[in-house]
């Protein structure tokens, strides 16, 4: 099984914002593994279950607002005791230039409040992670007001471009290991 946790924060003033190039990964890989998000609310998150390579694949978007993302992992590993190691944390990168994507195996938090929340309720900071890029940040900008902005118009092609990628990463990383996909896509 792989679990991905795909950051953003719910509802329509957040659609199309930096912060929630988690939830447009989760969208797009729904949409290529032709499975639906249906809300649950006892874990906090909308969830679309599928399969790849005979493989589930369960893509979650917390439902908990960024800060709290933890909370949703957190009821899904203790309801189904879902090892760790089976995650995969999907997230933005400020400090990666759009266009970009890196896996991680482990790390901090690098002053990501959601990735903050989920290690805090994973217990770890050692588990998967695929970051995609939103930067760079101006330098007149603070972060919480740059994560919050919307992709101007001509970034939408290259944004399209990276989710697309990154989708195309998932399956190879799923085919293979996070090493592989560290070598290959960072």
């Amino acid at each position: 099984m792989k679990l991905l946790i795909c950051l953003g924060n719910p509802g329509i003033k957040y659609e199309n914002t930096r912060h929630n190039a988690g939830f447009m990964f989760a969208d797009k890989l729904a949409e290529k593994l032709n499975c639906s998000f249906n809300s649950e609310t006892k874990f906090k998150s909308e969830i679309s279950k599928g399969v790849y390579k005979e493989e589930a694949v369960w893509i979650v978007k917390p439902q908990t607002f960024m800060n709290l993302s933890g909370e949703a992992l957190y009821a899904l590993k203790s309801f189904y005791k879902i090892d760790i190691k089976t995650l995969l944390l999907v997230y933005d990168d400020i400090s990666l230039d759009l266009g970009k994507i890196r896996f991680r195996a482990k790390g901090s938090d690098g002053g990501h409040n959601g990735v903050k929340s989920i290690i805090k309720y994973a217990g770890t900071s050692e588990f998967n992670r695929m970051k995609i890029g939103i930067g760079p940040q101006p330098l007149n900008m603070k972060s919480e007001d740059y994560v919050l902005q919307k992709f101007r118009q001509e970034e939408k092609i290259l944004l399209d471009n990276t989710i697309n990628t990154a989708v195309e990463a998932f399956f190879y990383y799923c085919e293979n290991d996070i090493y592989n996909a560290q070598n290959k896509y960072n």
